[in-house]
């Protein structure tokens, strides 16, 4: 079987991520589908012209029947949040969008398994999940993939260390109210407390914590104001999901999951560590978190469950 991966939107998130895919070579085919036909076979038009470059794959400009025999399909379709908009109207239409997408796979008696890469994440994550009536593990979002990364790349340049050396996680929501888990972070395998006193850098360890938190959390808010969109560290973070699961990796990745009673957390959608592999989310890592991170989780899940029940309000459902 042809490793087959369907991109839903081919705008910059979509096609950034089959342009980085295509490089990493794991997948076979890549097929781009788009509400805007002619948009996604230009991109696929503009990719071809580099496959005497690339690892050997195709492109394909996709219709619904590809879901049916596709290995991953990642939703990276959304509307951006127009002036004025609220953001519970722009979740409203994401989650149309979605309910739409994953309406289609379903009617494809697809097997595949759905990464969610459209914003807001968690939210829609659960919307994929609720639409479909699927069981968690087929159904993920990209959670703090990309937030673990800056954090990880942040936490390296203050240490003047490989960011590939640095083990740290982000957990949480997508946005504002991630947090920080400082008591899972090593680096090279020493304790962050121990590191500290070797690197010697730190006047003020706990204001450094704040300030690597802080610009985790404006990342993308000042990627956004430089250039409008943020699309190329997520697109390696949608490839570093996909290879997990097309390599069948097991891979510890933070995922955004269903939880179901891990952390104390139930019926909530949010980044979590995960073991990924061909499955899915084979299961999720329950780690200790100290009383404060804990509670920190026990916030950013209430501020995703406000957001789900705000949905569901506007929705017309009980």
């Amino acid at each position: 079987m042809k490793r087959k991966v369907v991109i839903v939107g081919a705008g910059a998130v979509g096609s950034t991520f089959a342009y980085a895919l295509a490089q990493d070579g794991v997948a076979d085919e890549i097929v781009l589908m788009d509400a805007q036909r002619e948009l996604a076979q230009g991109q696929v038009l503009d990719l071809s012209h580099g496959l005497p470059f690339l690892p050997p794959v195709s492109f394909m400009v996709g219709r619904p029947e590809d879901y049916a025999n596709a290995q991953v399909i990642v939703i990276t379709a959304g509307a951006k949040q127009k002036p004025g908009q609220s953001r519970l109207d722009l979740l409203r239409r994401n989650a149309a969008i979605t309910e739409q997408i994953m309406d289609e796979v379903t009617a494809r008696d697809s097997r595949a398994v759905v990464v969610v890469g459209a914003n807001p994440v968690d939210v829609l994550t659960r919307v994929a999940l609720n639409r479909s009536d699927w069981p968690r593990n087929r159904i993920m979002g990209s959670g703090t993939v990309l937030d673990t990364a800056r954090f990880r790349y942040l936490f390296s340049q203050h240490c003047g260390v490989d960011a590939r050396n640095v083990h740290a996680y982000i957990l949480g929501e997508h946005g504002d109210s991630e947090i920080a888990a400082w008591s899972w972070t090593h680096v090279a395998g020493i304790a962050m407390q121990e590191y500290c006193a070797i690197c010697g850098k730190c006047a003020d360890w706990a204001q450094v914590r704040e300030d690597i938190v802080e610009k985790v959390r404006k990342s993308a808010y000042h990627v956004i104001d430089y250039k409008g969109a943020t699309n190329y560290a997520i697109g390696l973070a949608l490839v570093r999901i996909v290879r997990a699961i097309l390599r069948d990796e097991h891979s510890v990745l933070t995922v955004s999951a269903l939880q179901e009673g891990e952390f104390d957390l139930k019926d909530v959608c949010l980044g979590i560590p995960c073991v990924v592999s061909a499955k899915g989310i084979e299961r999720v890592v329950h780690g200790e978190l100290t009383v404060e991170e804990q509670a920190g989780l026990r916030r950013s899940a209430q501020v995703l469950q406000k957001a789900w029940n705000d949905l569901q309000r506007a929705a017309g459902n009980p």
